[in-house]
Formats: structure tokens, C-alpha cells, sequence
């Protein structure tokens, strides 16, 4: 069913830490061998807002995923299916939220149980269709190690097997050939990108039928650019040390003064609330002894993250606003390029008014109406 409503209300900007149980039934690890297979999963629960009802079953999962080179590892996420009464089957997105912190306790799946996660909201919206949702956290986001932020391929991979994992909790009642939507901003854009570029290669037997995307870092390189000394700063220092957490032999500790030490140690820790402003307007040049982005092996890992060199197999949705101040627009416009030229199926739309964090408001219900279109099967309609 499309919705034809107005989009909800703003999500909260701010991540309260909380706390959930361990998950309780654990499958042998040795077992868990392929990416997606389940390692532990545990009854939880799904509130956009501090006791809001929503009509849903919940489940917090570990599973098996790969690093941005290919290594074993597990990945926390969270899986809501509704319960509406269907019977039948139901389309799956897999959802990635926007940048939220490094800190463990920002993660999605210690945030949905308690209200408190910023894009529940959003992800309602999905669930009020019909849909099951499963919400990946990320390596290093609620498991051990630091938070991956910003490395391309390691959040593709936690997408493509955060949705196998749904479909293999036999409590969600999801078949392994349930019609799949893949959705992200922001941060959860790039990740969504990188799903969308990998699915063909890394999970083919998902059944993918469309990805939306929007607000896309689809080049790390020129968004650290164009933030350098604004207050979008604070990324920069996130990314850099996600970056270091997925590859150490960058040695991101060696490039840094006191000052970023202190900085990047605090970000590992906390939300996005806190780093943002604590990383605010200061240039590369304040924390470092030397700029590691202009560095060789900096400049090879970073652009291991750059976007548009694969053309999705599934068609895509991407958006993007016109005066988004934190991802500028003609990055999302060279990414809208570079897949057209390789052939995608590729719906661009601009975003008129608004900014980055409006966009991922704004445009969610032309979002979600896109992804509709795609599980009934209608035509797209691409732009290039």
C-alpha cells in the first residue's frame, strides 16, 4: 500500500545510552561459517518513542559478516517484523541509519528497545507497510573493536548479511527468498551503496528489487575536503579513525598532536551529539603533526571506499539535497554519473529545499513509495 500521508515529525537529535541483555540463545559459533549465519539471537523490542506502542516482534542478532578485506567477523543488528496477521510473505528492507557515534552504547539495537534510536521514526514508517525491517549496527557498533565508521565495503557486507540473518531466525517467519529493499542515509547512504554495488558479487541469491539511497559520502576524500574547518569537522576525525580501526597499519595515533589524541579517544567512546561539537570547526592542521590524507596509503584506503565504480544489479533510488552542507551535492552528483555510466538502473531525484539532515525527513515516504514499486513489480523510472 503507498503512503500518501505527510512525513512524521523530526527524529531527535540526540542518542540516549542504554543498555540491553546479552542475547540468550546462542547458536554454536563453529557452526555459524557462512556470512548471515546466525551466532546469537535474543527477544527484544521495537519503540520509535520511550513506550510507543508499534505492533511488532523484535529480535536482537549476532551474526556473521566480513571485514572491508574479506576477514570473518560479527555484526549486531536488530529484526522487526509486524504483527498484522499476514500469513503470507513479506517484502524485507535492510536498513541503515545515518551516523549516530562510535561509542557502543549509540548503536541501533541498544537504542530501539527503549525509544530512544534517532531514525525509529523513519523505520516505522516501513513497518506501518507491512514490511520486516532488519537494522544492522555496523562492525565495531555494539561489538567488540572500534566502530568501522565510513569503510565502504565492511557496511555494504553487514547490510547484505544483516538481511541472509532475517531470513535465517526461523522466529521471523521469513523465507529464504523474500523480496528484499535495501535503504540508508548519510552514513546509512553509503552503506547502502556499497550493498547495492556488492549484492550482485557477494549475495546474489538475495531477491533485491531496488535500493534507496540518499545523501551519499560516495567520496570520503572531497567530503573531508569540504569540511575541513566547518562545523561538520568533527566527521572528519570519526571517519579517520574508523578508518585506522579497519586497517591499523595506517597508524592513525603517529599522525595525531595531544589534542587529537584526546579528541579521537573521546569520539571512540560517545554519540554523535557529543563528537560533533567537540569536533567542530578545527582543521586537520589543529590535530595532526602532519595531514595523513596526504599520505599515499590514506589516500589508496579512502578511495577503497569511493562509490561508482560497479553498477548495481538492482535498480536504484538516489536523492540528495541541493544545499546539503555536510555531503555536498555534486558528490552525489558524481555518483549519480559514474553508475549511470556503467549502466545502472538509476532514478536521481533533487532535493529542492532543505538540508542534510531534512533530506533524510523530507524524502522518506518518496523513499519508501519507491521501494513499494519495486516489490509490486511496476516500472521504474530512470533518469540518466
Amino acid at each position: 500500500m503507498r503512503f500518501r500521508s505527510t512525513a512524521l515529525a523530526a527524529i531527535t537529535a540526540l542518542t540516549l545510552s542504554a543498555w540491553i541483555p546479552a542475547a540468550t540463545a546462542q547458536a554454536d559459533e563453529g557452526s555459524a561459517t557462512r556470512p548471515g549465519d546466525i551466532v546469537a539471537s535474543a527477544p527484544s523490542a521495537f519503540h520509535p518513542l520511550p513506550g510507543q506502542p508499534t505492533n511488532t516482534k523484535a529480535w536482537k542478532i549476532h551474526y556473521r559478516s566480513t571485514t572491508a578485506d574479506g576477514a570473518p567477523n560479527t555484526v549486531s543488528g536488530t529484526v522487526i517484523v509486524p504483527q498484522d496477521g499476514r500469513t503470507g510473505p513479506r517484502p524485507l528492507v535492510t536498513y541503515a541509519v545515518g551516523t549516530v557515534g562510535m561509542g557502543d552504547s549509540c548503536a541501533p539495537s541498544n537504542n530501539l528497545p527503549y525509544g530512544t534510536a534517532m531514525e525509529a521514526n523513519l523505520i516505522q514508517q516501513l513497518t506501518l507497510r507491512g514490511w520486516a525491517v532488519v537494522v544492522t549496527d555496523y562492525e565495531g557498533l555494539g561489538t567488540p573493536g572500534v566502530h568501522t565508521y565510513t569503510v565502504g565495503p565492511s557496511a555494504g557486507h553487514a547490510m547484505l548479511d544483516a538481511a541472509r540473518a532475517a531470513t535465517r531466525l526461523p522466529e521471523a517467519g521469513l523465507p529464504a527468498d523474500t523480496p528484499v529493499g535495501i535503504m540508508g542515509y548519510s552514513q546509512g547512504g553509503q552503506a547502502a551503496g556499497w550493498a547495492a554495488e556488492l549484492q550482485g558479487s557477494y549475495a546474489p541469491e538475495l531477491k533485491v528489487k531496488g535500493t534507496a539511497t540518499g545523501g551519499v559520502p560516495a567520496d570520503l576524500m572531497k567530503v573531508a575536503a569540504f569540511n575541513n574547518g566547518s562545523y561538520g569537522s568533527g566527521l572528519i576525525f570519526m571517519a579517520a579513525a574508523g578508518q585506522d580501526a579497519a586497517f591499523p597499519e595506517l597508524k592513525l595515533d603517529s599522525y595525531l598532536n595531544p589534542a587529537g589524541r584526546i579528541l579521537v579517544s573521546g569520539m571512540k567512546e560517545n554519540c554523535v551529539a557529543i563528537d560533533a561539537i567537540a569536533g567542530s570547526f578545527k582543521r586537520i592542521s589543529d590535530l595532526t603533526t602532519r595531514d595523513p590524507l596526504a599520505q599515499p596509503d590514506w589516500q589508496a584506503r579512502l578511495n577503497q571506499s569511493r562509490l561508482g565504480r560497479t553498477a548495481p544489479a538492482a535498480p536504484v533510488y538516489q536523492y540528495h539535497a541541493l544545499g546539503d552542507e555536510l555531503i555536498p551535492y555534486g558528490v552525489g552528483r558524481q555518483l549519480r554519473s559514474d553508475w549511470c555510466a556503467k549502466g545502472a538502473n538509476l532514478e536521481f531525484d533533487t532535493i529542492w529545499l532543505g538540508e542534510h539532515v531534512s533530506g533524510v525527513i523530507t524524502h522518506s515516504l518518496e523513499a519508501g513509495n519507491w521501494l513499494a514499486d519495486r516489490f509490486a513489480g511496476r516500472p521504474t523510472h530512470p533518469n540518466c
